[in-house]
């Protein structure tokens, strides 16, 4: 008889392994819209259950994600030099884009196989037009980069890709 991993969704999971608990996600940042923990979270749990047969726990899962929002910065990108003059400059630098970026610490544990374990920092970004304020992206906004983030993650967990 053959024994090995199972593989229905792109995943690379032991068969000895039957769930997944994902622990709420701390703000450590300390910015972002107030239930970004909160989205982020759910998200997370969302994508794993979509797309693996674990069931998912609130604790002592065969597989656990726990999780931290350690950065949530807005920041100007792609420079670019404006051909106005000002004053006696030539002319001035500037945002051609704003980035908001989001860094996620991961502490993963594999309870049947402790060789998977990792503790490690993943990040997504987005580029949005300079006239665009921090408090004017919506929350659909964010999430195409968090969901980037939870591929990262997932694909790094599960899939061993």
């Amino acid at each position: 008889m053959l024994s090995g991993c199972y593989s229905f969704t792109g995943t690379n999971i032991s068969p000895e392994v039957k769930s997944i608990s994902i622990t709420n996600f701390n703000n450590a940042s300390g910015q972002g819209p107030s239930n970004l923990q909160q989205f982020v979270t759910e998200d997370f749990k969302d994508y794993f259950q979509r797309n693996t047969n674990l069931r998912i726990l609130p604790q002592a899962g065969d597989l656990q994600i726990e999780g931290q929002i350690l950065s949530y910065t807005f920041s100007p990108a792609a420079i670019q030099r404006s051909d106005i003059p000002t004053g006696s400059n030539i002319g001035l630098d500037q945002a051609g884009a704003n980035r908001l970026t989001i860094v996620v610490q991961i502490n993963y544990t594999d309870t049947k196989n402790p060789t998977n374990n990792f503790d490690q920092s993943f990040s997504g970004f987005a580029d949005f037009p300079p006239s665009l304020d921090i408090n004017q992206i919506s929350q659909a906004q964010i999430r195409q980069i968090t969901e980037r983030i939870i591929y990262s993650v997932f694909t790094k967990t599960v899939a061993n890709w």
